[in-house]
């Protein structure tokens, strides 16, 4: 430890540090500006339009995907998280978004395949346009960046998924902050919405 202590101190931290920030926000910009934008006003349409919105995620990207939930819950959508056991059961008509960087997660898969048997519409997120989630995909997003598999820092200097889930919680935001502009909806309108047994 001590060592590692006299590295630091020997070293401009600062300087390092911001060279990893400025890597963070360069490569964030980069894949923000390469994601089709009318694909994702083409699912915040299906978002405003649909009555019940599920959404399915695992690991770092289930959590991405539960503050996207709860952002749809400030927007007044009926949103649940599949697995929660408050969940009931999808229906024909209602929406699922899923979220896999390879596009393969195992049970996301399961998840999205069984909605789609029972006649839900799938929004899938995913860096590999031509996973089997996106092949199943009534709405699609593509993130060029690098799945938690890919190590070859072709698509990010980044370790595993981080630049997938950075790139996808801005374009998630994004929507957000867009959609509740659409409709109008205030600061004081969506406050009214956040949770108050904390």
């Amino acid at each position: 430890m001590a060592n590692v202590s006299q590295n630091l101190i020997n070293r401009d931290i600062n300087t390092e540090f911001s060279k990893v920030v400025e890597l963070v926000l360069i490569e964030n910009k980069q894949v923000l500006e390469k994601i089709n934008y009318s694909s994702v006003i083409q699912l915040g349409q299906a978002i405003m339009n649909t009555q019940r919105i599920f959404v399915a995620g695992e690991g770092r990207s289930g959590l991405v995907i539960r503050m996207f939930a709860m952002r749809l819950m400030h927007l007044g959508r009926q949103v649940y998280v599949v697995g929660e056991t408050i969940t009931p059961a999808i229906q024909q008509g209602d929406l699922l978004i899923d979220f896999s960087g390879s596009g393969t997660t195992e049970h996301v898969l399961e998840i999205a395949s069984k909605a789609k048997e029972i006649g839900a519409y799938i929004a899938s997120i995913t860096t590999q346009i031509d996973s089997p989630l996106a092949k199943i995909a009534d709405f699609l997003i593509h993130i060029e960046a690098a799945a938690k598999q890919d190590h070859s820092h072709q698509y990010s200097q980044q370790f595993s998924g981080s630049l997938f889930e950075q790139s996808s919680l801005l374009i998630f935001d994004a929507l957000f902050h867009f959609l509740s502009h659409t409709i109008n909806k205030s600061s004081e309108n969506l406050w009214a919405l956040h949770a108050n047994l904390e």
